[in-house]
């Protein structure tokens, strides 16, 4: 037993100073280091890979359809859920690029005959992991940004 020296082995760490709803600073560093490692290892792929020019192009367009359709659902999602008017037609079209991007994704991957099942997989975790990070990215930063909102007003 620690007896009385409990208090002088377990000191507190002082809390970190952020206003009230803003992520904590660790979890918005592992959502931007989430989205740095998984576009580049999907990029770094892609450069290294011994495909043709044209199919390099349309694995590049599709993580960046990836990324924008997530980011646009995202958003489209939450203004819907906090009452900001979203058109059924603006929330549809986000819902169908992002579905388009991971059927495309899916498609093109089994359809590769050039690359081996274990670089199909590499494709595939690095993309659904950057498409994870960017929502995470997109709301810790829509977070921070009502925190600041709220703390100034």
């Amino acid at each position: 037993m620690l007896g009385d020296r409990d208090e002088e082995v377990f000191t507190k760490k002082p809390a970190e100073k952020r206003r009230l709803g803003e992520p904590t600073g660790a979890f918005k560093g592992a959502a931007w280091g989430a989205l740095l490692i998984g576009v580049s290892a999907y990029l770094i792929g892609l450069y290294n890979a011994a495909m043709e020019l044209n199919e390099k192009g349309y694995y590049i367009v599709l993580i960046i359809l990836g990324l924008y359709s997530a980011v646009s659902l995202q958003k489209a999602v939450r203004d819907r859920d906090e009452g900001i008017r979203v058109t059924n037609l603006y929330y549809g079209i986000s819902w169908f690029a992002l579905i388009s991007a991971i059927a495309l994704m899916g498609i093109g991957l089994f359809n590769a005959g050039s690359i081996t099942l274990s670089e199909k997989g590499f494709y595939g975790i690095s993309f659904v992991l950057s498409l994870f990070a960017v929502v995470t990215v997109q709301k810790n930063v829509r977070d921070t940004e009502e925190a600041k909102q709220m703390g100034d007003s």
